[in-house]
């Protein structure tokens, strides 16, 4: 049995919301008419007044409906029941979506993903430099990754709500994915590697950056097609990873 075209839509609009969590951060978002957010949610044991107050009258300013939720049912919302402050809201971003949809699009260019990037400002910075870029779009693993956070929502500078976000479980099982559909899988290396300045693939590519001080794993380096290292002067090693991704996204330019 098929699924409805109305069933398929609601599926998409709700794949696109991100959740984001705290007080200070959600009364920003909620300062901004640029972005569309869908619903507030608060705990029933806040107290009235102070921002809680500048938060209910800016929904209410702003048709934005509030749902009051119990402290742990909060808490399941925002997924950071120490740092949620009773208080969420889900926000609209058709950027964010699962991996699949951009599969089902076709090969498009460049698409930057990230495989163990547990630092949030090193996350947000990326998001920032691939939103500006050329670059297709950001490969996001839910899992092994920095949670999309206030910390991470502050590095990227609000850009977290307007590039092409994709999510997948498994970032190899996605990477694969990506090859069948004729992308080339592109890791960064130093060790036999060829000049990102020589690099000429001849088909969309994959660049996957690694662990900030572990590199990609196993399981995503068996995938990979080509090996690419940025030349170093002055006996530099190497960059910090959030620099690496911009000059990586880009080099089209």
């Amino acid at each position: 049995m098929n699924d409805s075209p109305e069933y398929l839509a609601r599926k998409s609009f709700f794949d696109q919301l991100i959740t984001v969590y705290g007080r200070k951060p959600v009364l920003e978002i909620l300062e901004d008419s640029k972005l569309k957010i869908f619903r507030l949610h608060l705990a029933d044991s806040n107290r009235d007044g102070g921002i809680i107050a500048q938060i209910r009258q800016l929904a209410a300013k702003r048709n934005i409906e509030i749902c009051f939720h119990s402290r742990s049912e909060l808490s399941r919302i925002s997924r950071n029941s120490k740092q949620d402050q009773g208080v969420a809201c889900d926000i609209h971003c058709p950027g964010y979506q699962p991996y699949q949809q951009a599969l089902s699009d076709g090969p498009a260019g460049t698409i930057i993903a990230l495989d163990g990037i547990t630092n949030p400002q090193n996350l947000g910075m990326i998001i920032r430099s691939v939103t500006a870029s050329p670059a297709q779009a950001l490969l996001l693993p839910s899992k092994g990754t920095a949670d999309i956070s206030p910390l991470v929502i502050k590095a990227s500078a609000g850009t977290l709500f307007k590039g092409n976000i994709l999510r997948c479980d498994s970032l190899s099982k996605a990477l694969a994915d990506f090859k069948q559909q004729g992308y080339e899988i592109c890791t960064m290396s130093s060790h036999q590697a060829t000049p990102l300045t020589d690099f000429a693939p001849k088909a969309p590519v994959v660049f996957v950056l690694g662990n900030e001080t572990e590199g990609v794993s196993p399981e995503v380096a068996a995938l990979s097609d080509h090996r690419v290292a940025i030349p170093m002067a002055n006996d530099v090693e190497s960059l910090n990873v959030a620099i690496t991704a911009a000059l990586i996204a880009f080099r089209q330019i």
